[in-house]
């Protein structure tokens, strides 16, 4: 692991309560923890609860890896998505222990969190699987406990059908499908959790690259189906991740009022 670099704090500035937001940045941005070609953001873990995610593509190998060692520096982690095969050499050549997924085109760089919760992630063909790979990826950073349903697509409608309790049993579900996009209308009927839909690029000529799922899944009748946007299995993931957070904190509480219920009794 890196170390930080000189003139460069490892705290990122506490917002007092009575600070304005103008203040606070200024104050980040004094830090002047920059790069040539980048400004890591390391007040991101405060505001939203994760670290900041290297979005590969379009970096070179040597760019990624040197935002990659301000990130694990401070957070201790590091998701990067979309890296081909160079900036993932170059990713396991700097890091002990990175973990590579070369379908989903992920490397996680760190000590990941322990798994809460459950979101069910829901693969219509094998196809979708370096989509539905990624969110897996980003929910395993996040710290979310992932159940995969892999080619359950609406041509067998039996094989969602049959696998329907695993849906059920998730704080929320993520629904990867290609070609007419048809399977999260399937699955928003099977559960009252969220479903986020991610439209894919798998299909023939008049998928047009995955408009035509992206379409389908906008016009879905089933209701509590949100949509990203086509390929984006990273920001279904965000998305199920914080629902998921959320109902197991929830959950906590209800089972901790319950116990102590139980024993004032």
């Amino acid at each position: 692991m890196a170390r930080a670099g000189r003139g460069v704090s490892t705290r990122a500035p506490a917002r007092r309560a009575d600070e304005p937001l103008e203040t606070l940045l200024a104050r980040l941005l004094e830090a002047k923890d920059e790069l040539p070609f980048a400004t890591v953001d390391h007040d991101r873990q405060r505001r939203t609860g994760a670290p900041e995610v290297i979005y590969a593509a379009g970096k070179t190998p040597a760019q990624v890896v040197a935002i990659a060692r301000r990130i694990v520096t401070r957070a201790g982690r590091c998701l990067v998505t979309r890296a081909d095969t160079d900036a993932q050499a170059a990713l396991v050549a700097a890091f002990a222990g990175a973990r590579v997924n070369q379908r989903a085109r992920t490397v996680f760089l760190g000590r990941a969190p322990v798994g809460v919760g459950r979101v069910c992630v829901v693969s219509a063909g094998t196809s979708d699987l370096p989509v539905a790979e990624e969110a897996v990826e980003t929910l395993r950073a996040l710290g979310s406990t992932v159940e995969r349903l892999i080619d359950v697509g609406v041509a067998g409608i039996h094989r969602i059908l049959l696998r329907s309790p695993s849906v059920r049993r998730a704080n929320a579900v993520i629904v990867v499908a290609g070609m007419e996009g048809a399977l999260p209308s399937v699955v928003g009927g099977l559960t009252h959790r969220p479903v986020f839909a991610v439209p894919t690029s798998v299909g023939y000529g008049a998928s047009f690259r995955g408009l035509a799922a992206l379409l389908g899944m906008l016009n879905s009748c089933a209701p509590g189906v949100a949509v990203v946007n086509i390929d984006n299995g990273f920001g279904a993931a965000f998305a199920a991740h914080r629902v998921n957070a959320l109902a197991t904190r929830a959950g906590t509480r209800s089972r901790r009022a319950r116990a102590s219920r139980r024993n004032g009794a």
